[in-house]
């Protein structure tokens, strides 16, 4: 194959990304350097953390550059290695493939995959990076005890589906946040108490405390923007606010995260704001997983997918995530 159609990031977008934002270039297959692997591609996961990272803002990662093969997680097959722990065949999934049906990674960063433990796609959505945001940032961060109210943004999403099943396998009281009827039933269906139609709700503020009638313990909150606001004054005393995503301002990036300053309601809350980045748990990722897979693999954990088809549809994908449009884990099929 010396044909490797490749997406590459053309223009920083300008608000909210659009596909002339990016180019497909036809590329040849990449060579394997020492230490790399090369991998024909099965799924390519898209995430909210990518928007970050396409702006020359300085973030808490490297930025993409203009020019450059699009990246992100995705699993693949082995084609070639030039590692001993690796050998043609091996499914692998890993945090730097590129948006290209062929590509290199780097074998220090892969991890081989059991077909016959977990559907392979399930690594990038609940018993990847989405999941063990979700366990770390709940039980972690946000430390909330039996009955207490846990109230999650962007609820049917990679993160929010698996941390309101934690939150119902804990014993916690979860509600639900997301923006349509369909997605609040599915969160439903997996063990959310209530849900919020925060597109239908009219006053926020007061629609969550509808929904929360003893108040808010920990808001899990993926989105920012008004849902945040909404959620602080709906804050019980010693309440904890964990920052996880700003999916909400994707198209206002660049832009003051300027809202109302609730100040006064933290200092009499008392109420802990923190954010949340993964990586600070890397060294207990093995414990989470194998928690995460147990209850998978017990039936305890369900996993929604929003598929799209083909390299083509990468960068369409994306942007229908950071707009809400997807219902479940935003993934793309090779």
């Amino acid at each position: 194959m010396t044909s490797n159609p490749t997406w590459v990031l053309s223009r920083f977008p300008v608000g909210m990304p659009v596909p002339d934002d990016f180019t497909l270039e036809d590329r040849p297959t990449p060579v394997a350097k020492p230490g790399e692997l090369l991998v024909r591609t099965l799924w390519l996961s898209v995430d909210p953390y990518m928007r970050a990272r396409l702006s020359p803002a300085k973030n808490y990662a490297v930025g993409q550059q203009i020019g450059e093969m699009m990246m992100g997680g995705g699993v693949g097959e082995v084609i070639t290695s030039d590692s001993p722990q690796f050998k043609p065949g091996d499914i692998v999934q890993a945090d730097d493939f590129g948006w290209q049906p062929l590509t290199t990674v780097s074998a220090k960063t892969a991890v081989r995959l059991d077909p016959e433990a977990a559907p392979v796609q399930t690594s990038l959505g609940c018993l990847g990076m989405p999941g063990l945001s979700a366990y770390f940032s709940l039980l972690h961060v946000g430390r909330p005890k039996a009955g207490e109210t846990v109230l999650i943004s962007a609820a049917s999403g990679a993160l929010g589906q698996v941390a309101g099943q934690i939150a119902r396998i804990k014993g916690f009281d979860a509600v639900a946040i997301a923006g349509s009827d369909a997605k609040l039933d599915w969160c439903r269906s997996i063990g959310y108490r209530a849900g919020i139609n925060h597109r239908m709700a009219g006053d926020l503020t007061e629609a969550i405390a509808a929904a929360c009638p003893s108040g808010v313990d920990v808001f899990l909150d993926n989105t920012a923007g008004p849902l945040h606001d909404a959620a602080l004054l709906n804050l019980n005393t010693f309440g904890r606010i964990v920052v996880v995503g700003t999916v909400a301002r994707a198209d206002k990036f660049d832009q003051p995260d300027i809202g109302p300053r609730f100040l006064r309601r933290i200092l009499v809350t008392r109420a802990r704001i923190e954010g949340f980045l993964l990586d600070d748990f890397e060294a207990q990722y093995t414990e989470a997983r194998r928690e995460l897979t147990t209850w998978y693999r017990q039936g305890l954990l369900e996993a929604r997918e929003d598929v799209a088809e083909g390299i083509e549809a990468a960068p369409h994908a994306f942007i229908r995530m950071l707009k809400g449009e997807n219902f479940g884990k935003q993934l793309v099929r090779l």
